[in-house]
């Protein structure tokens, strides 16, 4: 009985271990293989633990078997992550030149792309104070944001405005706080704000917050011991959409760069081409958004996709995306990457191979390693000029 249970055990772990190599065929399917690729090492580790038993009867050789090539593939997004960091280094000193991030006592920067010591522990870094601040009443609704910095911040610190995702109708500015108190930690000043979501109130509703805010920010950058003149915008997802946007289009000399992470950069090619509906229903969303189709609301299509509006005012453009992202494909990326190039604009596309969407969310897993090393070289670089 032990040798079954065992079997049981080893071909769930392997049939788990496909969403390395598979796309995820349903949304929990998605969720789980955020866990899978990012926390594979943990789960191998259990793997290899099943394999110790051996092939001492047909039920352990076949559990061994089951259990070896689980192992393989779940170590198999940390290979694919080690081409990428190897590279990484010179193609973001390529990009942006050559800066040496911040360090302050008690918090050095990273000094590789990668570390296997970093996937069981996160880096040091001293304790970062969040203090919530109103920035905004509008249509009756209180916007708050979340400002990270660290006691003993230095004076006028460059700002660095973290916008989280949510296909424009969920999420807070508590989503994913690992990032923004590791740069605060580092001398940023880290804000992290609140919007209104559709369908109650549609698109361009959120840009004009991010707008509100930014000038809010600006306004009271003395209090809040910013420098109003380095401002750097990162964003998730529908995050990404907002920050790229407001990036593109205001024109403010003070935004110095902008990272997308999984972004959706052009509405109508999106509706054109959906994601999988028993993952993700994206038709749905956009239409929620947007408040229609592109029939009915093409200019809502055109305004709210950041690909419309890159020139040669562009600012410089870090882009991380997840090659097997289900819920906004990666050719989304692709095809900013190609408009900025045309453009002549300053930028770098990272394409993670084995990366999906929100695999930043495990902050010391491959994905969130290589994104932190390549956003705090980026905001240095960009800020430093």
């Amino acid at each position: 009985m032990l040798a079954i249970a065992r079997l049981i055990v080893v071909i769930i772990l392997f049939l788990a271990s496909l969403l390395t190599v598979v796309p995820a065929p349903s949304y929990s399917g998605w969720e789980a293989s955020i866990a899978v690729n990012e926390w594979g090492h943990y789960l191998a580790i259990i793997g290899l633990l099943l394999i110790i038993p051996g092939w001492r009867n047909p039920i352990g050789k076949v559990a061994t078997v089951f259990g070896v090539a689980a192992v393989l593939l779940l170590l198999s997004p940390l290979a694919r992550a080690s081409t990428v960091a190897r590279a990484l280094p010179s193609r973001l000193s390529s990009a942006f030149g050559e800066t040496q991030p911040r360090s302050l006592p008690g918090a050095a920067p990273l000094g590789t792309p990668l570390s296997f010591g970093r996937l069981f522990t996160k880096p040091a870094s001293p304790e970062v104070r969040k203090t919530m601040v109103p920035y905004a009443v509008r249509d009756g609704v209180s916007l708050e944001l979340d400002i990270y910095r660290r006691d003993r911040a230095l004076p006028s610190a460059p700002l660095v405005i973290a916008i989280h995702g949510g296909s424009w109708r969920s999420g807070g500015r508590a989503d994913l706080p690992d990032l923004n108190s590791y740069l605060a930690a580092r001398g940023y000043v880290v804000a992290s704000p609140e919007y209104r979501f559709a369908p109650q109130f549609p698109h361009p509703a959120a840009s004009e917050d991010i707008s509100t805010l930014v000038s809010f920010l600006k306004a009271n950058a003395g209090q809040l011991g910013i420098d109003s003149t380095r401002i750097v915008l990162v964003g998730r997802s529908a995050g990404a959409q907002l920050a790229l946007l407001y990036a593109y289009t205001a024109k403010d000399p003070a935004v110095k760069g902008v990272v997308s992470l999984y972004g959706p950069t052009d509405q109508k090619w999106g509706w054109d081409n959906p994601s999988n509906p028993r993952v993700y229903d994206s038709a749905e969303t956009l239409r929620a958004f947007l408040g229609g189709d592109p029939v009915s609301e093409p200019d809502a299509y055109r305004t709210s996709s950041p690909l419309n509006f890159v020139d040669a005012s562009a600012p410089p453009t870090l882009m991380i995306h997840g090659t097997t992202d289900p819920l906004v494909s990666v050719k989304q990326s692709a095809r900013l990457d190609s408009a900025l190039q045309a453009a002549h604009r300053p930028h770098l596309f990272i394409e993670l191979p084995w990366g999906t969407h929100g695999c930043d969310y495990v902050f010391n897993g491959p994905c969130g390693q290589i994104s932190t090393y390549a956003i705090e070289r980026f905001v240095a670089a960009v800020t430093s000029r």
